[in-house]
């Protein structure tokens, strides 16, 4: 558990009371990180006692969110993890179609230089065939199942536009992880959307607002910490969009301490916040591009989230004792 997460369950009171059954989750995105997210909930799903009552998301955050709504709706816990794992496999396999993959090594630069509209004219994207293959969108919106959350950030006013269950299309998947630099803008009745990272990665005020659940655990899958002071364009950028993925989170971390402080209301006097960060489990991780598909990889990275979320579990079971 984070020191901020510490602090917020001290000052709600939840700080060694034992955990309530009904989990809520806040799922962040981060490109391929997002395989970190999948491990956690690859073992959260083994354990019977937990009740998911509601799910936020942001990109990658929202695929595994939709995914593991979809696949509890079609076969049960077991169904939402083959379903996970299927995904990914399908994503790993299918990157090497993926448009920044295919540009030679000596036109790079000028890609960088070209919209999405004119080095990916055909707009191929991988994940909308994946989405279309794994997740029945009719079923998901119809099921009884966890309430869903999805980010989006509308790119008329930069605002946060947040898709539920009753909304859930492929389309809404794919807004929350439009990247505006690789994928074109996705339209929604005429409204144009981009990630939901850049306007919350993940929605937390709002998931404690609309939940049930007092217990709610954050995934975090983009590095906070950086290693050193980047000097080469490459190692900038990468620690711009981590410090800006990063922001809005911490953003409504902060609002949540202050309720919690205030006391605002009942629920916030009983909320319980935790958090597990992928780069607590694999200290490499700010090195490493969120745009790595290698199985070798992912599976590294679920391999981290299940051992991530097994301490976790421990430490519930030893506050519930």
């Amino acid at each position: 558990m984070r020191l901020l997460d510490q602090a917020l369950n001290v000052l709600t009171g939840r700080g060694d009371t034992p955990p309530a059954p009904h989990l809520s989750l806040a799922l962040q995105g981060g490109g391929s990180y997002g395989a970190f997210t999948w491990g956690v909930l690859d073992r959260l799903l083994e354990a019977p006692d937990l009740k998911f009552d509601a799910i936020s998301g942001a990109s990658a955050g929202a695929v595994n969110a939709a995914l593991m709504a979809a696949g509890m709706a079609e076969g049960g816990r077991e169904g939402a993890r083959k379903k996970l794992e299927s995904f990914w496999r399908r994503m790993s396999v299918a990157s090497s179609f993926l448009p920044l993959n295919v540009i030679p090594p000596g036109v790079e630069a000028l890609a960088q230089a070209l919209s999405p509209f004119q080095f990916n004219p055909f707009d191929l994207n991988p994940l909308r065939r994946a989405l279309e293959s794994e997740i029945d969108f009719d079923s998901l919106r119809a099921a009884d199942g966890p309430r869903l959350l999805i980010a989006t950030t509308r790119v008329s006013d930069g605002a946060l536009r947040i898709f539920r269950n009753e909304e859930l299309t492929v389309d809404t998947i794919l807004a929350s992880a439009c990247l505006p630099l690789i994928h074109r803008t996705v339209e929604i009745e005429g409204e144009g959307y981009w990630d939901g990272g850049y306007s919350a990665n993940p929605p937390l005020v709002q998931l404690v607002h609309e939940s049930d659940a007092l217990d709610v655990l954050i995934v975090q899958v983009t590095p906070a910490r950086g290693q050193g002071i980047p000097t080469n364009r490459s190692d900038i950028v990468k620690r711009l969009e981590h410090i800006s993925f990063n922001a809005t989170l911490n953003a409504e971390l902060e609002a949540l301490r202050l309720a919690a402080k205030l006391r605002a209301t009942p629920k916030m006097r009983g909320l319980r916040v935790d958090r597990l960060a992928a780069e607590d489990e694999i200290a490499d991780l700010a090195s490493r591009s969120a745009a790595d598909l290698d199985w070798r990889f992912l599976t590294r990275l679920r391999d981290a989230g299940r051992g991530a979320a097994e301490g976790w579990l421990a430490q519930r079971a030893r506050l519930a004792a």
